[in-house]
């Protein structure tokens, strides 16, 4: 990452600091990422440090085997788009199998909110919120893309050797444009940067 000081107005507009944020190995965007949500969750009061709640959250979905993809807001980041969220957006293979895993994987992460619905429930609905130690929105049908072949195009990624699974960026491009949500516009645009791409992890 090439370092520098800047006194011009430029270096603020969304598009300088999207440059910069794209510029960033993604170790560092995942490190951001964390750090911000522990520091909102920390001052939180009731809330206890647990360790990093992202990095639990991916271990226990790995050890549980759960088809899952990270979407929404984490996924703008992890592909580049500087914002803040504490919103961990999940969309999973809707079967039997794979949701009971899943609500074991919370449960093993100190999610006591899996506790609180069933299978049968999550099925039956496009989407289910756990309000916990984060925000946790799981869905099983998400606008522009279908589960099955959204995991062929998946992107792989690493954070201190922890394994999670991210929708590509041409997917969440087509997601957030089949959404047609106002706040994805500038999110879109910055993810359609020609000099856009995952830096090196």
């Amino acid at each position: 990452m090439k370092m520098r000081v800047s006194h011009s107005r430029d270096a603020e507009t969304p598009e300088a600091k999207a440059r910069w944020f794209q510029s960033l190995p993604l170790s560092d965007r995942m490190e951001l990422l964390c750090a911000y949500c522990d520091l909102i969750l920390s001052s939180s009061p009731g809330v206890l440090e647990t360790g990093n709640r992202l990095q639990d959250v991916f271990a226990s979905l790995e050890e549980n085997g759960v088809r899952y993809l990270v979407v929404g807001g984490v996924a703008a980041v992890l592909h580049g788009v500087p914002r803040a969220t504490l919103d961990l957006d999940l969309l999973i293979e809707a079967t039997r199998d794979n949701v009971d895993r899943l609500l074991a994987a919370l449960q093993d992460a100190g999610l006591e909110t899996a506790s609180l619905t069933t299978p049968d429930d999550l099925l039956r609905n496009e989407r289910t919120v756990f309000e916990d130690r984060m925000r946790f929105d799981v869905q099983t049908e998400r606008p522009g893309v279908h589960f099955e072949d959204a995991w062929e195009n998946r992107e792989e990624m690493k954070y201190e050797g922890q394994t999670f699974y991210v929708l590509s960026r041409s997917d969440l491009i087509a997601s957030m444009k089949a959404s047609g949500r106002d706040g994805d516009r500038e999110d879109i645009r910055m993810l359609e940067t020609k000099d856009g791409g995952q830096g090196a992890a």
